[in-house]
Parts: C-alpha cells; sequence; structure tokens
C-alpha cells in the first residue's frame, strides 16, 4: 500500500527526533577559517570523503591563504596539492575559475544567494547550499550529497536518484527549520550506520521505520 503524503511526514518527524537523540545538533566536517575556505573544501568533498579534504586544505589553506593566492597558483601545482581528493584536474581547474569569478565579479567576496553561487564553476547546489548554510546561516534548501541522496531513498523519502528531485522531495516533507539538520544528520548517519555497501541495520535506530530494514537484515 502506498504511503500518504501525511504519513511520509509523520514518519519523517520521528526520523528527525530518533537522529537528533542519536547524533545531537551537528554542523559540517569540513575544516575552514572563513566562507572561501568553506567553499573550496565542500569542491574537494566532492567524490571525496571529508576527512581526507581536510587533511588536503590543512597544508593547502597554509600554502594559499587568500583569494588572490588561488588566482595566481600554477594550475599544475595546484592540481598536484589536490591530488588525493580525486578528480584533481576539473576540481582545480574548477577553483582556479571560481576564485577569479569571486574577484573580478562578486569584489572577493563569496556570494551570499543561490542564484549567484551557482554561477561559480563547479559549484552545484549541494555546494551552494553548504557555503550559504554553514558559512552565512542562510537557509534556502537541503544539501544533497552521496549520503542524503542514498539514505533518502532506503527511508522512503523520495524515489528519485536525481540530488534535484531528491531536494525538491525533502523540501516538501521537512519543515524549514530542520532543513539545515535533515542534511547534517544524513550525512553523520550515513558514515556511521548507514553505510554503502554494509549498512548496520540491527544497530540502527531507525529500524523499525525505514521501509529498507527488512531488505538489508536478510
Amino acid at each position: 500500500m502506498k504511503e500518504s503524503f501525511e504519513a511520509k511526514k509523520k514518519r519523517l518527524k520521528s526520523i528527525l527526533s530518533s537522529l537528533k537523540q542519536e547524533y545531537g545538533l551537528t554542523k559540517t566536517a569540513l575544516t575552514h577559517s572563513n566562507v572561501f575556505e568553506l567553499l573550496v573544501a565542500t569542491m574537494l568533498s566532492a567524490q571525496c570523503t571529508d576527512k581526507r579534504v581536510n587533511i588536503v586544505t590543512k597544508d593547502l589553506f597554509n600554502k594559499y591563504s587568500s583569494i588572490k593566492d588561488f588566482i595566481d597558483v600554477d594550475l599544475n601545482e595546484l592540481e598536484q596539492g589536490i591530488k588525493s581528493t580525486g578528480f584533481y584536474r576539473t576540481k582545480a581547474k574548477n577553483i582556479k575559475a571560481t576564485s577569479i569569478m569571486i574577484y573580478t565579479d562578486f569584489d572577493s567576496c563569496v556570494p551570499k544567494h543561490m542564484n549567484d553561487l551557482l554561477k561559480l564553476p563547479g559549484v552545484a547546489r549541494k555546494t551552494a547550499n553548504i557555503v550559504l548554510s554553514e558559512g552565512y546561516g542562510i537557509i534556502e534548501g537541503v544539501a544533497v550529497d552521496t549520503h542524503v541522496r542514498r539514505i533518502s531513498i532506503r527511508l522512503g523519502l523520495t524515489v528519485y536518484d536525481d540530488p534535484v528531485k531528491i531536494e525538491t522531495d525533502l523540501l516538501l516533507l521537512v519543515p524549514k527549520n530542520e532543513w539545515k539538520n535533515i542534511s547534517n544528520l544524513l550525512i553523520l548517519h550515513g558514515r556511521t550506520i548507514c553505510t554503502a555497501r554494509k549498512p548496520k541495520c540491527v544497530l540502527c535506530k531507525l529500524n523499525a521505520i525505514c521501509p529498507s530494514a527488512f531488505t538489508f537484515n536478510i
């Protein structure tokens, strides 16, 4: 029997409550000291763990401490500095291009508006949402990374695989004051319990209200 929208909202409320009890209030695990560093770190986090990104950015941000430094650095040198994060050529190219655009078009300030952030090379809604919420305290949406995508599908909160469509579903289900929380909580849950290959359903606090739990426990 198909779950009604209201039933799904009620279940989502229980999901949020359980995750808050388990993890408390959370924030991004990416180490940064300003909004530009947060932007770069988030760009590097694509297809890479936050732990690895933090190792890389510790040296990176010591070596290049301003937007101008990232503009002036030789592309090959930047590539080598971020190589271990994967897809380093594309990431280096986007970071340099984004730095130039911020410097020339936004007076060296990372934009505070979604539409402006999406103009930056290599920046999609996930990165923009993280920069706005964690950097400026502006909540415009839900950041959908690989963990949020995977768990939203497993929990039956969406039937879509596309991050933009998943975000649309979550925006309808989740109260606006929880948009930041739901993303951070699902990311943490995805790292610790609802992992990609071997979800630990027997340890999961959501076991009783997760439609995928029985499947993974077989």
